[in-house]
């Protein structure tokens, strides 16, 4: 009996050092989460400095994701970035188009994303970040812009016929005002890339598209995310490791 409780005992001994091993390597550090870049194509595979970001890309000089032949193609309108149309439904408005491309530049250049990315099986990419937080004035600001163009999906990540290499829209859809199509702001931020982002009041902790200086307001906002989830996963490593080493110990004494 006495070598079968040891036996029973080594067995789990050894299949909790593989756990904390798989938890170990599952666990990110802060560094990890705030020193990063989305593991993509386009994107560098970390971030740094980039004095000749174009336009628009330009906030993210000091410490960014993407590279300034990238910037410059971007905002090139006879230029399909990763091959999509935003014009499918004609021809967006200069304003617009000016919002999408500072989405753009967020998506491809900032290096705040870290704590937001989830894994994903795409041609382009194998992460993409969700639930972002979208300052809301910042969201309002491109609806306004946005709300009397033209389109004919609310999800701009799936529905479209690729066959011809760009995003078509798919045949039978109508095209649509975006404000008939999304109905207000927080619709369309939130469903236009499918969940990328969430918009939440000003008040709150939230990112911004644009910003004007040297210091990237959305450093901080990261920061705090990352901190938070350290903080949950070390709970939540205590907690387990407690219940393991209470059921050895009962294993023990039975």
């Amino acid at each position: 009996m006495c070598c079968g409780k040891v036996a029973l005992f080594l067995a789990i001994f050894l299949c909790l050092q593989e756990w904390k091993k798989v938890s170990a390597r599952e666990r990110q550090s802060l560094d990890d989460l705030l020193n990063t870049c989305i593991d993509s194509k386009t994107h560098k595979l970390k971030p740094g400095p980039e004095d000749a970001l174009f336009k628009q890309c330009s906030p993210w000089k000091n410490r960014s994701c993407c590279t300034p032949n990238n910037t410059v193609t971007m905002h090139d309108k006879n230029v399909h970035w990763l091959n999509f149309n935003w014009d499918h439904s004609g021809n967006l408005s200069d304003e617009c188009r000016r919002h999408f491309v500072q989405d753009l530049c967020f998506y491809e250049c900032s290096p705040n994303t870290g704590p937001w990315l989830k894994a994903v099986k795409m041609k382009i990419r194998n992460e993409k970040y969700f639930d972002v937080p979208l300052c809301k004035s910042q969201c309002d600001a491109w609806w306004d812009a946005c709300r009397y163009d033209l389109t004919c999906l609310p999800n701009w990540s799936k529905g479209f016929n690729w066959t011809t290499g760009t995003n078509v829209c798919p045949t039978g859809s109508v095209h649509k005002t975006f404000n008939k199509m999304f109905g207000n702001a927080t619709n369309f931020c939130e469903q236009v890339w499918n969940y990328s982002w969430k918009v939440v009041a000003d008040t709150e902790p939230c990112m911004k598209i644009w910003f004007n200086g040297t210091t990237n307001p959305n450093d901080e906002i990261a920061r705090m995310k990352a901190m938070q989830m350290l903080s949950a996963s070390s709970s939540l490593t205590n907690s387990n490791t407690i219940i393991s080493v209470v059921f050895l110990i009962t294993v023990i004494l039975l």
